[in-house]
């Protein structure tokens, strides 16, 4: 059997934590159909979760989803009759 080191089991480990891709601000605009400028503002205004990449803005597909998930509407019944 093969010893593992700590570096190669943390490797491991991060390698099956990163899920799918993360997106950038165009891949974000694009997908929810907004300018790439509203979806700065969000960011700047902290109402999107975002990840900070050195100096790049990176969004994680799952979060993003659980995001848009909390962000949703119900209709409410019309008491017209």
């Amino acid at each position: 059997m093969e010893a593992r080191t700590k570096s190669q089991k943390a490797a491991r480990t991060d390698s099956t934590l990163i899920g799918a891709p993360l997106m950038d601000i165009n891949g974000v605009a694009t997908t929810l159909g907004v300018s790439r400028r509203h979806i700065q503002r969000l960011v700047s205004e902290r109402r999107i979760p975002f990840l900070k990449v050195g100096r790049f803005v990176r969004f994680d597909q799952s979060v993003l989803r659980t995001w848009l998930d909390e962000q949703r509407v119900d209709p409410r019944r019309s008491n017209i009759r």
